[in-house]
């Protein structure tokens, strides 16, 4: 299925691996192939083999990578899992309006469908570079799942919606075409990657320590505040620019009033 090719999923630090086999199949079960695995306990294993039954292929192109950064750098949409809250409120999206958004974004872009560990799940830090959190509506007295069976959960939710979009699934009355990422299949230019949007936010924190606005002692919520908004308006590639080229000319204004210049 065509809508599916570019969405992948990424197992972060994943303990054992009969859950990246597990993972695997249910991926294989819903049509998606694409995985990235950020340091895996215990990869490859045969562990993972027996519990991936026919899913091998998925397991032997799976990529392997040092960093969350590195497996989500080259994507427009990220999406983080996760079954608590945090200190401060991010986008959340249920599962059908998380299937939604990754369908429709990847027909431009690379997308991303985070899951944490299985202790803990996904930090502070890693949730704050996911354009949107989902959580399971699980039982709220037992609501942490076993990270295949949340795969299994949001990608059968991904296979629904891909369906609903080309029209073999519950057909009129569907979500998919009335979403707001409707409006990014017709934009001019395509959205900004991961690896883009940080270089801006290191960019702009680098700035706003130079005209003392952030005090790196001191920084409080600042930058995670605005890493929120940018992250939340989703600005496209050549936004970014005009707004990093605005960061140069403010770096080069200070260089001549004999301010620091990185």
């Amino acid at each position: 299925m065509q809508q599916l090719t570019r969405i992948r999923i990424v197992l972060v630090q994943t303990s054992h691996p009969g859950n990246i086999g597990a993972a695997a199949r249910a991926m294989k079960n819903m049509g998606l192939a694409s995985l990235y695995l950020v340091e895996p306990k215990d990869f490859p294993s045969g562990v993972a083999l027996g519990r991936a039954a026919s899913a091998l292929d998925i397991l032997d192109n799976a990529v392997v990578v040092d960093s969350l950064d590195a497996a989500i750098a080259d994507c427009g949409l990220v999406i983080g899992t996760s079954a608590r809250s945090r200190g401060i409120p991010w986008p959340m999206v249920d599962p059908q309006e998380c299937a939604e958004k990754l369908v429709l974004a990847g027909r431009q872009n690379d997308v991303a469908l985070v899951f944490g560990r299985e202790d803990n799940g996904l930090s502070n830090e890693e949730l704050r570079r996911c354009h949107f959190h989902v959580q399971i509506p699980a039982n709220e007295e037992y609501s942490s799942l076993n990270v295949a069976a949340a795969v299994m959960v949001l990608c059968y939710e991904i296979r629904k919606a891909a369906l609903q979009e080309q029209g073999e699934g519950a057909g009129e009355g569907t979500g998919v075409a009335g979403s707001p990422d409707t409006e990014q299949a017709f934009w001019d230019q395509p959205l900004a990657t991961v690896a883009e949007t940080e270089g801006f936010l290191a960019h702009l924190e680098e700035v706003l320590t130079q005209i003392e606005v952030l005090d790196p002692k001191a920084p409080r919520q600042l930058m995670t505040r605005l890493r929120r908004l940018y992250t939340r308006i989703r600005p496209d590639r050549m936004e970014i620019n005009l707004l990093r080229g605005t960061l140069t000319a403010t770096q080069a204004k200070l260089g001549k009033k004999g301010e620091p210049k990185a």
